[in-house]
This record gives C-alpha cells, sequence and structure tokens, in this order.
C-alpha cells in the first residue's frame, strides 16, 4: 500500500523482514539537526490533529534507523545526500530553510517535491529496466550460487522520506493505537461490522 501510495517500491522492506543485515555504512552520518527535521517533515505529511502526527512517534529516529539498518550503502548515500538537497531546493523556492517555513510553506514546497519524485521515479524506472533484463539473462546462464541480485537505482530522497514516515508512523504505538483503532488479537471476528462514515481505520 505504501509503494502504492508514494509511487515507488518501499526501500528496505525486504531487508527489514530478514532482520536489516545489509552491506551498508554502520553510522550513515545523521546528525540532531538532520532528526529534527526529518521530524518536521514527516509532521508536515502527517500533521497532528485531534491525533498526534509523525513527530509524536519520533519519526526522525525511526529514519535513521532504518537507513543505517536495512538500507545498502547506495540507498543510504542517496537519502543522506538527499536531506542536503532538500535544504537546498527549500531555500530556492521559499528564499528560507524548511525550519523557519510556516505551515502552509512547508506544505505548499512538498507538494512540489511530490511532482518533482514522481517524474524521478519514473524516468529511473524506465532506465533500470534494461539493466535489469540484462542481469536476469545474464543469471539464467549461471548456477544459482553464482547469479547477482540486481540493485534498482534508489527512489528520489523525498520518496524515501516519505514512505519512511508512512511506515514507520502507522506501525507505532501512536499511530497504531491512537490514530488507527486497535483490539489486541485473538478477539472476535465479526464478518459484518457495519460502517459509520467518519470511523477510524483499523491497525490489524
Amino acid at each position: 500500500m505504501i509503494a502504492v501510495l508514494t509511487g515507488g517500491v518501499v526501500i528496505g522492506g525486504d531487508v527489514f523482514l530478514s532482520g536489516c543485515k545489509t552491506a551498508g555504512k554502520t553510522d550513515a552520518g545523521f546528525t540532531a539537526a538532520h532528526i529534527s527535521l526529518l521530524d518536521e517533515i514527516g509532521e508536515t505529511i502527517i500533521p497532528a490533529t485531534t491525533t498526534p502526527g509523525a513527530k509524536a512517534a519520533q519519526i526522525g529516529e525511526f529514519m535513521k534507523v532504518m537507513v543505517t539498518d536495512c538500507y545498502t550503502q547506495k540507498q543510504q548515500t542517496a537519502f543522506t545526500n538527499g536531506i542536503a538537497t532538500f535544504e537546498e531546493a527549500c531555500k530556492k523556492a521559499t528564499s528560507k530553510s524548511f525550519m523557519d517555513c510556516t505551515t502552509q510553506e512547508r506544505h505548499d514546497f512538498l507538494v512540489i517535491l511530490e511532482k518533482e519524485a514522481k517524474a524521478f521515479n519514473e524516468k529511473s524506472d524506465e532506465e533500470d529496466k534494461p539493466k535489469k533484463e540484462a542481469n536476469e539473462k545474464a543469471n539464467n546462464a549461471l548456477a544459482w550460487k553464482d547469479q547477482k541480485e540486481f540493485e534498482d537505482s534508489p527512489n528520489h530522497y523525498y520518496t524515501m522520506m516519505k514512505q519512511l514516515t508512512l511506515w514507520g508512523f502507522f506501525s507505532s504505538k501512536t499511530g497504531m493505537t491512537e490514530t488507527l483503532r486497535h483490539v489486541p488479537v485473538p478477539g472476535r471476528y465479526d464478518g459484518n461490522l457495519s460502517y459509520v462514515k467518519g470511523d477510524k481505520a483499523w491497525a490489524e
């Protein structure tokens, strides 16, 4: 679902399921300022309303852990370089840093990035397609143990930030118990539960 919403493959998802062991750097270079910025980006994507926003789920720390533990070195570089690119683009668009922008300015800037990311990811997918086919063809002639896994080009940095925000928030205690409806399992099965407009979605 996250991939559908963001228009790109969720990076790190398969590695997360297998224990988050990659060939990436053990220290991806995150600073306290980076964490604060990522918190605010996440909060703009999922703002606090009558329920907590992404910052309440410490989304910046979640991104740091996922990028450090579950991203390859190429993906890590794309993400961390993206933080600097993000700030540069924001200053170019608004004449101020993201941290100094108003709520509306932050929203409008992310809308611009969303469009840029969509075009970037589509172009990247097209460029990867013949490379992926060539890799598959080469693997068909090799024994399984000698085959090489193709690594897709990293998504646009904003796509990665948005994916991690959605993933981190809706898998957090805050997102699952305060924004969504949570009922401990196992529980009673109701195959004909009535829906009332405005009801929260279920966490499970």
